[in-house]
């Protein structure tokens, strides 16, 4: 990957673009490179910020992402192995206003503004006062903006980074704001509350066409992958689905692009008519989504499509070295606890213990559905016999305990914090196999890793609270 131009790799298509990012971060690994080293870089502002989100993160899932990814792709982790070693690495504190756990709309709102605000608001005090996003703070600095997610874009983590609402839940107003803040780049699943009801997946009630207002303003619309690596736009709109994204293991890939694709086209949209630079929020919502549901097997691959989109970003920010690329999360998902465990119940003794090894990562990778994806195929009323043929086609090896099935036929938690049904007593299924076990089907307390390489990425060392990481955004973007 010496010498290419930048531009030659922002217009190849972004299959071809992440291909040629493996192997030039597996170089620079194997070379021990430092990138963007922090201290040599403290003097200037970035250019541009790319924010790396992994929603539901902390460092046991960034472990588990790096041993799997070892073990069954045969590739580093870049996220551990070159942003996290090589780059300025710290922990952010998470809690709300309101508690002590918090929710994504209050982690990410923080993390947005520099302010603590309540469980569910977005961006707004709990005294009511709207503050300060850092995409209008980029705006405002002439900045071009974009956000990539694969949940809704009104999801929780984009609108905290760029809207305001008194409860994330009021979905038809942040679209609404999303028209008028005019994002230049706004890719994930929410198609239902850009359409009026009555059309096709449409749920506004007002029955505007808000598709149609963008691509009035100048937008390129595309709805599936094809058409996304074809777009030569400098604003681009993707809805890729009605309501979220799905899960790798159930994606259709002409339909629904990868993170990675979706940001190798983010990058080539904001990096045109761009002299004041760009600031990007590319997020995976599907690592928190998996650890509520507390579906180890998701979790793997979501996290590795995570680190192909983070490898895509550090091959930009190689070739443009004025960029600073983030990589962090808001909180963790599921109490994740990959643990020592007895075989069966009858004995306690070390000889019918078991410690998760290949063996037992490879009975991961051998399933072929989310837990998602079962609940549907099982609807409301679930059945036995449509139980078993789903666990005997993709869920291979796996034997289903008579008491997790009963629970599962009658649609009955057996804790007062697992209530993702049937997810979670799937996911204990998996659990007693493997050594994959989960403590809740909520977020925890834990920190969250942050690891930045490029201009500014002193700012995020140690431990801190994810206030002061808004804070750094704002001061880094006002300083340019």
């Amino acid at each position: 990957m010496r010498d290419r131009n930048l531009t030659l790799i922002l217009i190849r298509s972004a299959r071809k673009a992440l291909a040629a990012a493996v192997a030039g971060v597996a170089l620079a690994l194997a070379a021990g490179a430092l990138i963007g080293a922090p201290a040599a870089n403290a003097a200037q502002p970035p250019r541009n910020i790319i924010i790396l989100f992994a929603d539901g993160a902390a460092p046991t899932q960034w472990d588990f992402g790096r041993h799997s990814s070892k073990v069954l792709r045969g590739q580093p982790f870049v996220t551990t192995d070159i942003v996290f070693r090589q780059g300025t690495l710290g922990l952010l504190s998470t809690h709300p206003s309101n508690g002590y756990v918090t929710d994504s709309a209050a982690a990410g709102s923080a993390m947005s503004t520099g302010y603590k605000v309540n469980n569910g608001a977005v961006a707004i005090t709990p005294d009511g006062k709207p503050v300060p996003t850092v995409m209008e703070v980029a705006r405002a600095r002439g900045k071009r903006i974009g956000l990539v997610t694969t949940a809704t874009v009104y999801d929780a983590t984009p609108a905290a980074f760029s809207l305001h609402a008194k409860l994330r839940w009021q979905y038809q107003a942040l679209v609404d704001q999303y028209l008028a803040l005019e994002p230049e780049v706004l890719m994930g699943g929410g198609a239902d509350y850009f359409l009026p009801a009555g059309a096709p997946g449409g749920k506004r009630k007002d029955g505007k066409d808000v598709i149609a207002a963008f691509r009035a303003k100048g937008y390129q619309v595309v709805r599936n992958t094809a058409e996304l690596n074809a777009a030569t736009g400098a604003k681009v709109l993707g809805l890729f689905a009605d309501t979220d994204m799905d899960f790798e293991l159930d994606r259709d890939p002409a339909r629904q692009p990868t993170t990675a694709e979706m940001t190798a086209a983010a990058l080539k949209a904001l990096s045109q008519s761009s002299p004041n630079g760009f600031v990007l929020l590319v997020e995976n919502e599907n690592i928190d989504t998996a650890g509520h549901a507390n579906d180890a097997a998701s979790l793997m691959r979501a996290l590795w499509a995570f680190d192909d989109a983070v490898t895509v970003a550090l091959d930009f920010q190689r070739h443009s070295p004025d960029t600073l690329l983030i990589v962090t999360g808001d909180h963790e998902s599921g109490g994740f606890s990959p643990t020592e465990a007895l075989r069966d119940l009858s004995k306690v003794s070390w000889e019918n213990r078991f410690n998760p090894g290949e063996e037992q990562l490879r009975m991961l990778a051998r399933i072929t559905m989310s837990l998602n994806r079962v609940k549907e195929k099982l609807g409301r009323k679930p059945s036995g016999e449509v139980l078993d043929k789903l666990l005997a086609e993709h869920f291979p090896g796996f034997t289903l305990d008579p008491d997790l099935r009963e629970l599962i036929l009658r649609q009955q938690t057996r804790e007062h914090n697992f209530t993702y049904l049937p997810h979670n007593h799937l996911g204990r299924m998996v659990a007693r196999q493997t050594g994959y076990y989960w403590g809740t089907s909520g977020h925890t307390s834990q920190p969250v890793v942050v690891g930045a390489i490029g201009p500014g990425a002193e700012l995020f060392h140690g431990y801190q609270d994810n206030t002061e990481f808004g804070k750094h955004l704002h001061r880094l973007i006002l300083r340019d």
